[in-house]
C-alpha cells in the first residue's frame, strides 16, 4: 500500500489475496498462481471491514466509515448504500442472504440481499456493539458489546437466546483491572468453542454451556485485542493485539511463540492449513510470516519448503561469539605458536581464531599481571575524568606530544590566518579522543614502517615551511595563485623530490641491512647451540686439527699421484698403436711394388 494496510483475506478458493488500505482508500487483488496483482480499485472512503460473499473475487461487500456500504462485482463497484448509524463490524448469514451490521448504536441492522431490501433491526440492551460473528455449524450470532457482554441471537426466530456476562464482579476483582472491559474480538472454533477479546488485552475462552471462562490469558500489554484465530491442527491459539501476535496453546495456556514487528498491527489472515500469515500494519508493507512447525507452505509458495529445509541442513558457525581474534605476532607473544594447524585454531584472514577461555588462560600465563595493569589504567583514567571538570591550562598529553604539538601549531597558524582547518577538528574530535589518551596508540618511531614513512613526511613540512616562508615574504595573503605564473617551489620541486627519494633509499638500505644482521646473528646462535663438546678419555692421544689436514693433504696427494700414472699409461697406449699403424702401412706398399714387379 502507499501508506498503510488496513484489512487483508484470502479467498475460500485459496487463490486470490484481497486487501484495502490509504492513501488514497483502495483495494488491492493479487493471484497467488501469477504471483502478481491482478487489479487495483479507488475507494471514495477508507475501509473498515470487508467481507467475501464468493469463492473468489467476484462479490466482495466493504463496510465504510461515514456510514457507507459498497457492493463489488468483478467489473467494480455495483451498488453503494448507507445505515443509519456507524459501523464497526459486519457478518453475513448465507441460509438467509442477510448481511448484518453492528456499530455506534444498540440495533443490529440486517439486509437482505436477495430482496434488496432492509429487514427490521435486532434490538438490543447494549449502547454500542464493536464485534459480532456467525457460529459455523449452527449459525448462532454473537455480538459483543461495550459493557462486557456476548448476546447471542437466533437468526431464525430472530430472538435473543442467551446472554454472557464477561465482565463479572469476580473476574475484574480477580484480573485487578482499573476498568471495566469490553469485548473487542470474538472467534468460534466449533459449536461449543468461543475465544473473546477485550480492550485490557485479556483473552478468554469460554464453553457456551457455562458463564465461567474456562481460561484467561494475558498479553501483558493492556492494549485491545484485535483479532483471534483458531489452529486447529495444533490446537493453538492466535490472538493479536496492537503490538505483538502471540501463538499459545488452547487448552494450557502455554506460550508456543511471539511475532512482534516494530509497528502496530491492524488485522491478521491466516491461510487455511498451512503455516504462512499475513498481518496488515500501519507501514506500507504487509506482513508475511512463515512458520514450518504450523504446517506446510501453500502450492503457490512451495519453494519456501526448500528453503527451510536448506536453512536447517546448514548448522556452520557465521558469527564467532564465544571465540577471539589473534594474528600470528600475538600467538608467538602467548606462546602458542605451536598449535598451528591443529583444531583449536581456526584459520581466518590474516589470524587465527581461538577459544576466548584458552586466550584468557593463556594471557594470564604469559602476563600475570595484566589484570594488575588495567586496574590501575582504570583508576587513572577515573581521575582524570574527575579533574575535567578542574581549571585546565593549555598543555599536552601524555601520548602522542609531538603529534599534539603539531596540529596545535596548524590550528593556531589557521586561526590567524582565519582559515578553517581540517586538522584543528582531530583535537576536538571524540572519535580520536582515545589517539592522544590511551598508550596503546602511541607512535613507535623505531618501527621499520615509520622509518620507511618519516622521510615522506618530513619533505610534507618542509614543503608546507618553504611554501609558508615564501607567502610571508612576498605577500600578506594570496587567496588564488595566478595562472601561468612559475612559482619557487615548482622550480625546487624536481630537487626536493630527490632528496627525499634519496633519503627513503637509504632508510630502506639500512633497515635491509639490519633484517640481514639481525639474521645473521640469529644463525650464528642456533650454530652455536647445536655445537658438539666432546671429553677426551684416559690413554687416548689429542689429534689436533693440523693432524687431521695433514692426512686430508696425504690423501689428496695419492689421488694425485694415481691420475699421473693413468695418464702415463694410455700414453704409452696410444705410442703403440701408432706405431703398429705405421708398420701395417709400410708392409702393404712394400707388397704393391712386389706384384707390380712381377
Amino acid at each position: 500500500m502507499p501508506a498503510v494496510s488496513k484489512c487483508i483475506q484470502v479467498s475460500n478458493d485459496g487463490q486470490y489475496i484481497l486487501t484495502t488500505g490509504t492513501y488514497k482508500p483502495r483495494v488491492r487483488c493479487y493471484d497467488v498462481y501469477q504471483m502478481a496483482l491482478k487489479f487495483e480499485r479507488g475507494l471514495d472512503v477508507e475501509v473498515i471491514k470487508f467481507r467475501l460473499l464468493s469463492d473468489d473475487y467476484s462479490k466482495i461487500v466493504f463496510l465504510q466509515d461515514e456510514r457507507f456500504v459498497e457492493f463489488h462485482s468483478q467489473f467494480g463497484r455495483y451498488y453503494r448504500t448507507r445505515i443509519p448509524k456507524y459501523g464497526r463490524d459486519l457478518a453475513y448469514h448465507s441460509a438467509s442472504c442477510d448481511m448484518y451490521f453492528v456499530g455506534v448504536g444498540h440495533e443490529i441492522f440486517r439486509l437482505n440481499l436477495e430482496h434488496g431490501r432492509f429487514l427490521s433491526p435486532l434490538d438490543t440492551n447494549a449502547t454500542e456493539i464493536n464485534c459480532c460473528e456467525f457460529n459455523p455449524l449452527h449459525d448462532l450470532l454473537a455480538c459483543g458489546t461495550k459493557e462486557g457482554m456476548i448476546e447471542c441471537w437466533d437468526p431464525r426466530s430472530r430472538t435473543r437466546v442467551g446472554m454472557m456476562d464477561v465482565a463479572l464482579g469476580s473476574l475484574v476483582d480477580d484480573l485487578d483491572l482499573p476498568v471495566m472491559p469490553s469485548v473487542t474480538a470474538l472467534k468460534f472454533r466449533d459449536g461449543l468453542t468461543m475465544a473473546v477479546g477485550t480492550n485490557t488485552g485479556h483473552i478468554l475462552m469460554y464453553d457456551l454451556r457455562s458463564n465461567k471462562p474456562v481460561l484467561i490469558k494475558d498479553h501483558q500489554y493492556e492494549l485491545p485485542i484485535k483479532d483471534i484465530e483458531f489452529h486447529d491442527q495444533l490446537d493453538l491459539v492466535l490472538s493479536m493485539d496492537t503490538k505483538i501476535l502471540k501463538l499459545w496453546e488452547r487448552k494450557t495456556g502455554k506460550a508456543f511463540t511471539a511475532i512482534e514487528p516494530g509497528t502496530d498491527l491492524n488485522d491478521l489472515c491466516q491461510v487455511p492449513s498451512s503455516g504462512l500469515l499475513f498481518m496488515a500494519n500501519e507501514a506500507p508493507k504487509i506482513m508475511t510470516y512463515y512458520i514450518p512447525s504450523l504446517g506446510t507452505a501453500p502450492r503457490w509458495c512451495s519453494f519456501l519448503d526448500n528453503l527451510t529445509e536448506e536453512l536447517e541442513e546448514s548448522s556452520t558457525l557465521t558469527v564467532y561469539d564465544d571465540y577471539k581474534f589473534v594474528t600470528r605476532q600475538e600467538l608467538e607473544a602467548l606462546g602458542l605458536s605451536h598449535l598451528i594447524g591443529s583444531n583449536l585454531l581456526r584459520a581466518y584472514m590474516h589470524g587465527f581464531f581461538m577459544d576466548i577461555r584458552l586466550y584468557h588462560k593463556a594471557k594470564a600465563i604469559s602476563d600475570p599481571f595484566a589484570y594488575q595493569n588495567y586496574r590501575k589504567s582504570k583508576i587513572r583514567e577515573k581521575i582524570e575524568e574527575e579533574r575535567v571538570n578542574r581549571v585546565q591550562l593549555k598543555k599536552l598529553p601524555k601520548v602522542n606530544r609531538d603529534l599534539a604539538e603539531k596540529l596545535m601549531i596548524e590550528d593556531e597558524e589557521g586561526s590567524k590566518k582565519k582559515k578553517k582547518k581540517l586538522t584543528s577538528s582531530i583535537m576536538k574530535d571524540d572519535r580520536f579522543s582515545a589517539l592522544f589518551s590511551n598508550p596503546d596508540f602511541q607512535i613507535d618511531k623505531t618501527t621499520d614502517e615509520y622509518r620507511l614513512l618519516n622521510p615522506v613526511v618530513s619533505k610534507l613540512d618542509k614543503s608546507k615551511k618553504k611554501k609558508q616562508e615564501v607567502v610571508e615574504q612576498q605577500f600578506d595573503e594570496i587567496d588564488d595563485e595566478v595562472e601561468g605564473r612559475p612559482s619557487e617551489d615548482d622550480s625546487s620541486s624536481s630537487d626536493d623530490e630527490h632528496v627525499w627519494t634519496e633519503e627513503v633509499k637509504k632508510q630502506h638500505r639500512l633497515v635491509s641491512r639490519e633484517h640481514k644482521e639481525k639474521q645473521w646473528a640469529e644463525r650464528q646462535e642456533a650454530a652455536i647451540m647445536k655445537t658438539k663438546f666432546y671429553e677426551i678419555k684416559e690413554g687416548e692421544e689429542f689429534k689436533s686439527l693440523q693432524d687431521k689436514r695433514k692426512q686430508k693433504e696425504l690423501k689428496v696427494d695419492g689421488k694425485q699421484n694415481d691420475l699421473k700414472n693413468l695418464k702415463n699409461i694410455i700414453l704409452n697406449v696410444k705410442t703403440y698403436v701408432g706405431r703398429l699403424m705405421t708398420l701395417q702401412r709400410v708392409s702393404k706398399t712394400n707388397l704393391n711394388s712386389g706384384w707390380e714387379r712381377g
